[in-house]
């Protein structure tokens, strides 16, 4: 299993992380997305924001991203599991975090490495905890 976030208190603080790092919020359900695009910007991140793999796709082919937060389960048939594969394949060290709100858990067979699982609903402080630390633990990538 990859690791699961459940409740911000149990996350540490990291801070906030400075510079210009961009953040690609894949989510279909356009209140969710904007709660969590809000709150990345509020931290001080470049937000892109996409509705499926499609249009994700597109947005890592012509701009710079430096973290990937996807839901699992897309619109169009399509899914973050497959588009997180595709993302590394061209930026092998992208972090990536993983959503869903009909999952519990991420098998590591499922996943790609050094990735993180939070379950839907998750709240806003959690994503940036979450997104923080990954930023720091990967800053040769961001």
């Amino acid at each position: 299993m990859i690791p699961v976030a459940y409740a911000a208190s149990a996350l540490p603080n990291f801070g906030s992380v400075r510079g210009s790092e961009t953040v690609l919020v894949v989510e279909d359900e356009a209140m969710v997305c904007e709660l969590a695009v809000e709150a990345l910007i509020d931290e001080g991140y470049r937000v892109l924001s996409a509705a499926d793999a499609e249009e994700a796709e597109d947005i890592l082919a012509r701009e710079r991203v430096d973290l990937l937060f996807t839901d699992i389960d897309l619109a169009r048939n399509t899914n973050g599991l497959s588009l997180a594969r595709r993302a590394r394949r061209l930026r092998p060290n992208l972090p990536v975090i993983y959503t869903s709100g009909g999952r519990g858990s991420l098998s590591q067979a499922d996943a790609v490495t050094e990735s993180i699982f939070v379950p839907k609903p998750y709240r806003p402080s959690q994503l940036i905890a979450l997104a923080n630390g990954l930023l720091r633990r990967f800053p040769h990538y961001a």
